[in-house]
Order: structure tokens, then C-alpha cells, then sequence
């Protein structure tokens, strides 16, 4: 393959990708994104639509799915560091309510693949972080969903660490556990 190096997660269908970088005393250069090469490694979507996001130090962005619109994500840290969780929402699946959680940054520039039906969010570490994804379906505003970010009935780990306080949109704090997602299916 050459160009990617893909780890497994203990979660099915969850990657962290790994891009080869060439570097020299300019700088680097690296492929973001080759259609074959992610083919070959098990990824074949058609992405289309790019976001990217700025935060500051504690946000805490989801835990957020869409739906009747589900999409795969292929995300990455362009500047500064997060640490990056997906939660899995498929129905039937022997890991269905568990969490994998991988640090992205700027610096090891590790992308993470996270399927369709999955719950994701992600915490700012550093002081300021740039994070950027691609999608397989449109936003749809009417059609989010979440699960509370700290809900035992997943129990994430967030590496909050001491003194920090956590940043979140009302919507965020309001969203309802893994048992009341279940129970509203």
C-alpha cells in the first residue's frame, strides 16, 4: 500500500489511519486523502462535504449522529490536539453502546474512519485546535441526534485533566443517554 497504514480498533468497522509523511529541512508533504489507497484499505466512500471546525481548550463537541441520514467520517487535526471518540449505534452489533476513543494532532496527523451509525465527539487538549472532516451524506439540521458526553451507561474516558472546565453548547448538555436513545428507537 505505501501510502496509508491503517491500525484496527477493537470496535469493527472503526480505523485510525496513519499517512506516510515525506519530510526534509523545508518541511513535509503528505496525501490527506487518495481515493485508491483507502479503497484498498476497506475504506470505499464517496465523500461529499468537507467541514472544518476551530475550538478552543475544554470544548467539548458532541457526542452527535444524524439520524435517518447517517454518515461515515474520515477526520483529522490540522492544528493543535483533541481527543477523538466514536460511539457505536448500530443495532444488532456486539459492541453496540462501546467507545474507542484516539488522539489527533497536528503533529502525529492521524485521521480516524468512523462509519455510519455511530456516536462522535471530540475534546480540545491544546490551546487552540482546527479540526476538519469529510462526510458521505449532506448536514442535515432537523435530523441530529446525541447521547450525553459523560452518560455511564457508555462510561468514555475523557482525559479531562485537573482544572480543566469543559466548554459546551446547551444543545450538548441537554442530550439524553444511551437508554433513552434506545428507548426511542
Amino acid at each position: 500500500m505505501g501510502k496509508i497504514t491503517v491500525e484496527t480498533c477493537e470496535i469493527e468497522g472503526l480505523k485510525v489511519i496513519v499517512p506516510t509523511v515525506f519530510g526534509d529541512e523545508r518541511g513535509y508533504f503528505m496525501e490527506t486523502y487518495h481515493y485508491e489507497a483507502y479503497k484498498e484499505a476497506g475504506i470505499d466512500q464517496v465523500f461529499v462535504q468537507d467541514n472544518q471546525s476551530s475550538s478552543r481548550k475544554g470544548v467539548l463537541r458532541g457526542l452527535h449522529f444524524q439520524k435517518e441520514f447517517p454518515q461515515d467520517k474520515l477526520v483529522r487535526v490540522i492544528s493543535g490536539e483533541v481527543f477523538d471518540v466514536a460511539v457505536d449505534l448500530r443495532e444488532g452489533s456486539s459492541t453496540f453502546g462501546k467507545w474507542f476513543g484516539v488522539t489527533l494532532s497536528a503533529e502525529n496527523k492521524k485521521q480516524f474512519f468512523i462509519p455510519k451509525n455511530f456516536a462522535h465527539g471530540f475534546l480540545v487538549l491544546s490551546d487552540y485546535a482546527e479540526f476538519t472532516y469529510k462526510c458521505t451524506d449532506f448536514y442535515h439540521p432537523n435530523d441530529e441526534g446525541g447521547i450525553l458526553y459523560n452518560d455511564p451507561g457508555i462510561g468514555v474516558e475523557w482525559p479531562v485533566p485537573e482544572g480543566m472546565e469543559l466548554v459546551m453548547s446547551e444543545k450538548d448538555k441537554k442530550w439524553g443517554g444511551i437508554k433513552e436513545y434506545v428507548a426511542g428507537k
